[in-house]
């Protein structure tokens, strides 16, 4: 699949938009149908893992991630993160960053997401859903209270 990028500015610090996109189980508010679990203690750091777990009863799937790079924004440095999935349905990868910015900050969501057996020639409606899908849960992420 292509890669998708969503970028919002935002009126939030850096601090505050990274703390929001990497609480792993907000993101399950913007997502239908969807619950997260971290199976790690905290803090969030290399290491972590998630389950993301999409459907109802017995139909669904779950998406297990873990980070793999943990770099909190600092006042001269923009924060990353970037988390591998490692399902059997769902494989690929997923990076936010978040720069400081002036009266705010600039979050970035990068994502290439592949799902198991589906053929190349879906890749244009997937990546066109992933875009609709990310970029509601990082606006949501962003605007919650």
């Amino acid at each position: 699949m292509p890669l998708i990028r969503i970028e919002r500015r935002t009126h939030l610090p850096a601090e505050e938009a990274w703390r929001r996109l990497t609480t792993w189980e907000n993101h399950a508010r913007h997502v239908p149908f969807t619950a997260i679990t971290v199976t790690t203690a905290p803090p969030t750091g290399v290491g972590t893992r998630f389950t993301a777990r999409t459907g109802t009863g017995r139909a669904g799937f779950d998406d297990p991630m873990e980070v793999v790079r943990w770099e909190p924004p600092t006042a001269d440095r923009p924060g990353r993160c970037r988390v591998e999935k490692r399902g059997r349905a769902v494989l690929g990868w997923a990076e936010a960053e978040v720069v400081p910015a002036d009266g705010g900050s600039l979050a970035v969501w990068s994502e290439e997401v592949r799902v198991r057996g589906l053929p190349r020639l879906l890749d244009p409606p997937t990546a066109w859903a992933a875009r609709l899908l990310f970029g509601r849960v990082v606006t949501g992420l962003l605007k919650e209270r």
